[in-house]
């Protein structure tokens, strides 16, 4: 991997029953393929094991990519994560596996990005924003997760301490 090579990690969210993206997947993913029309063959590493339904999250993205027009081989996925701290820590490393040198992007929801941006900073990765997608048209839906994201936030922080403490970040 070249060491200045543009990393795009797309954080999980729900798959439906059916197996298809929940709305808030789909806006990550193609928030994160826009970004990435714009840079010179962008890694993009979805994240996500299987939750309640379906497929893995990071294989429905993946094949979002796909259609979005995001090449095969420029799709790298990481299916073990089960929320945000252990995606981070597997997508750390993974990309440093591959000697991952280059920056590092955070696509996700607005409510959950400062979140990610901590933790993978925290990882030692030199992590920036994808520009958020669209919030839920849902006040209340937003409200819900904005709200969750208060005690996640220093809860996540001190667990990757302690990782980091332990030499597993």
């Amino acid at each position: 991997m070249a060491g200045g090579e543009q990393a795009i990690i797309i954080f999980g969210a729900a798959v439906r029953p059916d197996g298809s993206p929940s709305p808030a997947l789909q806006r990550r993913v193609e928030a994160a393929a826009r970004f990435g029309a714009g840079l010179r063959a962008p890694l993009y590493v979805p994240t996500g094991g299987k939750g309640r339904f379906g497929p893995a999250e990071s294989a429905v993205m993946a094949g979002l990519l796909r259609d979005l027009g995001a090449a095969s081989g420029r799709i790298l996925e990481e299916p073990t994560g089960t929320d945000t701290l252990s995606s981070v820590l597997a997508c750390a490393a993974l990309l440093r596996g591959r000697g991952h040198a280059g920056p590092v992007f955070a696509a996700t929801s607005g409510y959950h990005l400062p979140r990610c941006l901590m933790l993978l900073r925290m990882a030692g990765l030199p992590a920036r924003a994808v520009p958020p997608p669209e919030a839920d048209p849902f006040l209340l839906r937003r409200w819900y997760w904005r709200l969750r994201e208060a005690p996640a936030l220093p809860y996540d922080a001190a667990l990757m301490l302690a990782a980091r403490l332990r030499g597993r970040a």
